[in-house]
């Protein structure tokens, strides 16, 4: 006889099978509670599928008791073959999540508390910028969150507060009592804030179409839709502290032991009304100093609010007396003590104090950066950016941040500081949920989506812009990274230049009707790419596209590829700073509103041959900026391709014998110098002037070498996380390389032509299909089948095997690390 053992889970819901097909809710829980006791089901619910338009019962589901004692109860009944409903053995087990989020412990369902939002003005003193009453308090340890159910103006809401973002937990004794009654919580984030949504429009589990397979005891017919701050100044915009204060009667006070870094503090805490220091603006926190006499840099307004934000000062103690200091300083002595400041691990309280003492400790030393730190940036086409994260509440003043030049920012260069980089963030930062956006209150496929106060909030902010100080940033323009992450680029307009005059340089767009297409014809400036020469127009030459027409449709085969003289490209690969004897075979290149590939032409005259396909808007613009270039990129699978791999037959063993030997190998390079150097110069894509390669070739060995074995653990972990979250499983044979067109015509349909560095550790050509060539022992050339995919690689038809051929006129123009396509055939490959 097996014996039921106590189990760690603390939670009040257990999955139950074998539930007979005819059983309702209400049968089952009638059932449960005539065996468990009155009252003893919270909530159930049976799994159902839809067959014609019905649903039917899946003869599962779970049951969310109202106390742990109930569910230990009915585990054991079940366990002991005893739980017998219409003639049906019920089989109940632990279930990880609860038909409705709620404390397991009934001593955890708070009432009537009362919610105090503001920020801390001293470690004992509370600045109270809003208060509700009648709060429901929800801590709920074993999900490690708390949730308050605030009403205000006949709504409901819900603030959800997790541990990871609390900073202090703080017990206190409000209203000068020697119990605790009270809890503070300094939070490291604002909360993330929801809104009861329910009626006859409103699709919920609980409702009345769903009662036959559904039951609650309470009315939780509705749903929770994630919103903005609801106040009506900002409070919790401004807020970065909570108290907590639980109504007289019997509560067990280890409730506040059971959140993170909980302290009791034995004296009060004071609360002050705050009210003064909230603003009806959309935009909070932010502090302008309009009102003061004394006039502020704007470089000094936003590292002032960057450091409320960040909680380095409390908002309270930005006063004028503060604001004056600073204005008597010297740019250069402010960045210093800005610098001091964001390093601090709590917050200042004092900081004109903090600021004399600083001042009082730089006239003893030396001071600043150096004058020309700025222009060496440039020179390394690095620029230095402000940044602003806007949250569903919030907006966060981050940087300056040192990122990759582009060419809108480098030409416009004197007015810097008026481009800032905003992200739409959620309030931890995250990447915004689609459904934090975009709810889905109603079921069925013509249900239309109810988008939410967070779109409202992004959509204005998009339109009317953000104001800091005298600046207004309007919205200009977005690159396709910028995109992918929810960010864009704003520009402060004024008298000098303004964001429509910026893109009225960059280019004319008006001839595109489509609104993504336009956006991403502008984004193309703003990619972040290398500043090279202007090239006048006289040193261009526009060719003819090569098109062949099929079954009455015209392909064009050479879509975006041009090509570059040998003598240019050299002046180019040393403005990139690149090795002298490794010209490359093609560069990625913005040229105005043109976009594509150049390839290296030994026998053209001009500095570009553009071909009408590469161009995607008129522009003046002649900077010939350079995105990528060819190289000897390792090349490896994601779960795209493998996916497409796997629906063209390629057997699941096959990726597996890959990842297996790639794990080995990476298990190797912390012990072998050979394996380092494999892993360094393949998987890594390091070259020789790498100082870990040059170390390895200088015989230190990987684990005697302190800063060796500290970089090469560094890279071996860095490899496991993206092999265990991306699936980049590495491929020994294989290359990213960019792709061009075979000018002379001598590739016949499905052949290319492929020519490729090999590493030093690599150089093997005994292998039949690498071909070696005469006067260059770094390089070869591919015969054979070969697997070719797109990047991105989204269908099937996106994989093709293509034949890599040998072609002596080919060899001779000297591309390498480049993919050579052909200009015959019915179709482009």
């Amino acid at each position: 006889m097996e014996t039921l053992t106590a189990t760690s889970d603390t939670g009040t819901t257990v999955r139950v099978s074998n539930i007979p097909i005819s059983a309702t809710a209400t049968d089952l829980v009638h059932f449960l509670q005539a065996t468990l006791g009155p009252s003893s089901v919270f909530a159930l619910e049976i799994f159902t599928d839809q067959n014609n338009a019905t649903w039917n019962s899946r003869s599962f589901g779970r049951v969310q008791f109202e106390t742990p004692d109930a569910k230990t109860k009915a585990l054991s009944l079940s366990h002991h073959n005893t739980l017998v409903f219409k003639s049906h053995f019920l089989h109940l087990s632990h279930a990880p999540d609860d038909v409705v989020f709620r404390p397991s412990l009934p001593s955890h369902r708070l009432e009537n508390g009362t919610l105090y939002a503001g920020f801390m003005v001293r470690d004992d003193r509370m600045s109270v910028l809003h208060t509700w009453e009648r709060v429901r308090g929800w801590p709920m340890p074993e999900r490690r969150k708390i949730e308050f159910w605030v009403p205000h103006d006949g709504q409901c809401y819900k603030l959800e507060i997790w541990f990871e973002d609390i900073l202090e937990a703080n017990g206190y004794c409000l209203g000068g009592g020697d119990k605790l009654n009270a809890l503070l919580l300094k939070l490291k984030y604002a909360p993330k804030i929801y809104q009861k949504k329910f009626g006859s429009n409103v699709s919920s589990k609980f409702n009345a179409a769903n009662g036959r397979y559904h039951f609650c005891k309470e009315d939780y017919d509705f749903t929770w839709v994630r919103t903005t701050d609801f106040s009506a100044m900002k409070a919790l915009g401004h807020s970065t502290s909570f108290c907590w204060e639980i109504e007289e009667g019997p509560f067990n006070q280890d409730i506040f032991c059971s959140f993170p870094l909980y302290r009791e503090i034995l004296k009060d805490l004071t609360l002050e009304e705050g009210e003064e220091y909230c603003s009806p603006a959309e935009i909070v926190p932010l502090v302008n100093c309009l009102s003061t006499d004394t006039k502020i840099p704007y470089e000094t307004l936003f590292q002032l609010n960057s450091l409320i934000h960040t909680q380095k000062i409390s908002l309270a103690s930005v006063d004028s007396d503060f604001i004056d200091l600073l204005g008597s300083l010297d740019e250069e002595t402010k960045a210093l003590i800005f610098q001091k400041l964001h390093k601090l691990n709590s917050t200042c309280y004092e900081p004109q104090k903090f600021v004399n003492t600083q001042l009082h400790v730089l006239s003893s030393k030396g001071r600043g950066p150096h004058p020309s730190s700025q222009k060496r940036l440039m020179e390394n086409n690095i620029m230095s950016c402000h940044r602003a994260l806007i949250t569903p509440t919030k907006i966060y003043c981050l940087g300056p941040e040192l990122e990759t030049s582009n060419h809108v920012v480098k030409h416009f260069s004197q007015f810097a500081s008026d481009f800032m980089r905003i992200t739409f963030v959620d309030e931890n930062w995250g990447k915004l949920p689609v459904n934090a956006v975009s709810a889905s209150l109603q079921k069925g496929i013509f249900s239309e989506p109810f988008r939410t106060k967070i779109y409202e909030r992004i959509l204005t902010i998009l339109r009317d812009g953000i104001v800091i100080g005298l600046k207004k940033f309007e919205f200009l323009a977005f690159s396709a990274s910028q995109l992918r992450s929810n960010s864009v680029w704003v520009f402060a307009s004024s008298d000098k230049l303004k964001a429509a005059d910026i893109r009225e340089w960059m280019g004319c767009f008006n001839n595109i009707r489509s609104v993504s297409k336009c956006a991403a014809r502008m984004g193309q400036l703003f990619s972040s790419s290398m500043q090279t020469y202007e090239v006048p127009i006289q040193d261009v030459e526009i060719i003819q596209d090569i098109e062949v027409e099929s079954d009455g449709i015209k392909y064009c085969f050479s879509d975006g590829i041009g090509k570059i003289s040998l003598s240019f490209a050299k002046k180019v690969a040393e403005k990139l700073k690149l090795d002298k004897n490794q010209i490359p075979s093609a560069f990625q290149i913005r040229y105005g509103g043109y976009k594509g590939v150049l390839a290296v032409d030994r026998h053209s005259f001009r500095k570009l041959s553009l071909r009408g396909s590469m161009l995607k808007f008129e522009s003046k613009n002649k900077m010939l900026c350079v995105t990528n270039w060819s190289d000897s990129m390792p090349c490896f699978l994601n779960r795209e391709v493998i996916s497409l791999l796997s629906t063209l037959g390629v057997k699941d063993e096959a990726f597996l014998a890959m990842q297996q030997e790639q794990v080995h190998l990476l298990g190797r390079m912390l012990t072998d110098s050979d394996a380092a150097l494999e892993v360094l110069e393949t998987l890594s894509g390091a070259d020789s002037k790498s100082i870990l390669v040059k170390m390895l070739h200088g015989f230190y060995k990987p684990n005697s070498e302190p800063y060796l074995a500290m970089m090469l653990r560094a890279n071996y972990a860095y490899q496991l996380s993206d092999l265990r979250t991306r699936c980049r499983i590495f491929v020994p044979k294989g290359r990213i390389l960019l792709g061009c067109l075979d000018e002379t015509g001598q590739l016949d349909y499905g052949q290319v032509f492929v020519r490729i560095t090999v590493p030093k550790a690599k150089q093997q050509f005994e292998d039949e299909s690498l071909r070696k060539v005469d006067g260059d022992d770094s390089t070869c050339i591919l015969v054979g089948k070969v697997v070719v995919t797109k990047n991105p690689c989204l269908h099937p038809g996106d994989i093709r095997v293509l034949d890599a051929v040998y072609n002596e006129e080919l060899e001779e123009m000297g591309l390498r690390d480049c993919l050579v396509f052909p200009q015959k055939g019915r179709r482009y490959v």
